[in-house]
């Protein structure tokens, strides 16, 4: 870790001190990391998280506990012992500390995590897929991915996000990254493809190093929008995986089309059974004059998706998080650096990695300079977007927001094919707002008890 201060050195050892206790006896280290963490959490920053891991370290009957206890049978013992030091040590006890004071100091938001385009080329061209607008021949080299890392660390970033276009197509980049920075947690979006028996070897070597392989159902709705022979060769990714006791998960996108067998137990059963140990639901975006609007998930589709999401995290040992229904959770929208933000391999800064509209370069600009600059400063600023947390996106769901912060902010379109006006996204989107909006109101409203006005605090 880059320039630790002797507080942060000592804070590190302490803590890592604690997790060595884990590989003894899970059973009886567990309840004493709990205690060690309420007496190491003195302002109560992870209050929440540490009632609700109680709750679910003192019954053993529990699906998370099952999930908890699965990382010592199912995951490599040295692995494991890398993602907690990264994950909980480096990110989250270290990390936030350094975000909380740089925010302050400068008035801006620090993200948790960046998400970086390798590149964007791929070796598919999937349906509806955002990052196709920006081409196939764009880069980010080698040297300035690992200046990004840097400048992040500085700023207590330490997990970092890839996508594309396909990021294994740059595997050794991407090894070598996880190498020059054994301190941070990489995790990328990937078709899963790609992935080999010589693939999975280095990650178990670097140990740093978290698929999330995109799968979208089953053969006939991945194959369907991937491409004949994808779901196979998204099994067949995952069986290596398994077998060589590596951690891995599921990224899906819901459309109109498969919404019914994504939310299905059948489908939950076979990620879990293939040995996934998360699975992060996206909702398909209209992004791009090529985009299909039809494939936009109608209000009772997404409704569906709420309840069933919810369902499967309360009965299955699968970490779960629908990206677009649990705003409740993160205090909507996290993007323009509140919690993550989006580079993409023309080295545009934007605020989410579905929002093609940026002020700023990463080979112009640094990191902080672009986080105070009119749109990332905007979306400081203007979050939450919306009182009610099931219309946390500025796109999506309040799209006049976006409009004017484009408009005021003089952010251009990054789509490098064919930029689309913001004037244009905001009319694809204000139809799926209008009706999305009823639908929302109630299940607030049944949720929380009242409209949703947040006057109360729940």
């Amino acid at each position: 870790m880059s320039d630790k201060t002797m507080a942060e050195n000592l804070k590190g050892f302490a803590a890592k001190k604690v997790l060595n206790y884990l590989d003894e006896d899970p059973d009886k280290a567990l309840p004493k990391l709990l205690s060690w963490a309420d007496k190491f959490d003195t302002t109560d920053r992870f209050l929440s998280h540490r009632n609700a891991f109680r709750t679910v370290i003192e019954n053993p009957d529990n699906h998370w506990n099952k999930l908890i206890k699965s990382l010592w049978t199912d995951i490599d013992d040295d692995v494991r012992k890398v993602f907690f030091e990264n994950f909980i040590v480096n990110s989250a006890l270290i990390g936030q500390v350094r975000q909380e004071k740089f925010a302050a100091e400068h008035g801006c938001n620090i993200p948790w995590a960046i998400l970086m385009d390798l590149t964007s080329a791929c070796n598919l061209k999937c349906t509806g897929c955002w990052a196709a607008e920006y081409g196939h021949k764009l880069n980010l080299e080698y040297e300035l991915l690992d200046d990004v890392i840097r400048q992040a660390n500085e700023m207590g970033t330490y997990m970092f996000l890839f996508s594309g276009g396909e990021p294994l197509v740059r595997k050794d980049d991407v090894i070598r990254l996880c190498e020059a920075h054994p301190d941070c947690m990489f995790l990328a979006f990937t078709n899963g493809t790609l992935i080999d028996e010589n693939f999975a070897d280095e990650m178990l070597r670097v140990k740093n190093f978290i698929p999330a392989i995109s799968v979208e159902g089953f053969e006939e709705a991945t194959d369907g929008r991937r491409g004949k022979g994808t779901y196979r060769a998204v099994m067949r990714a995952m069986k290596i995986l398994k077998e060589k006791k590596l951690p891995f998960g599921a990224s899906c996108c819901y459309t109109s089309k498969n919404v019914d067998s994504l939310s299905s137990e059948e489908y939950i059963d076979t990620l879990i059974e293939a040995g996934a140990k998360f699975a992060w639901f996206f909702h398909y975006m209209p992004i791009g004059n090529e985009a299909v609007p039809e494939l936009l998930p109608s209000p009772e589709q997404r409704e569906l998706m709420y309840h069933k999401i919810r369902e499967y995290r309360n009965t299955k040992p699968l970490f779960t998080i629908d990206f677009q229904n649990d705003g409740e959770f993160v205090g909507g929208c996290i993007a323009g650096g509140r919690s993550y933000l989006h580079i993409n391999a023309n080295g545009d800064i934007e605020p989410c990695a579905f929002i093609h509209y940026a002020d700023s370069n990463i080979r112009e600009h640094r990191l902080l300079e672009a986080y105070k600059r009119p749109l990332f400063m905007a979306y400081h600023d203007g979050q939450p977007f919306n009182d009610n947390m099931l219309r946390p996106c500025p796109m999506l769901e309040n799209p006049e927001k976006l409009r004017d912060m484009v408009q005021r902010t003089g952010a251009h379109s990054t789509d490098m094919q064919s930029p689309e006006d913001v004037e244009n996204l905001y009319n694809k989107c204000k139809p799926y707002t209008d009706n999305w909006t009823p639908t929302a109101d109630k299940l607030w409203a049944e949720s929380h008890g009242c409209g949703g006005c947040n006057g109360c605090g729940k």
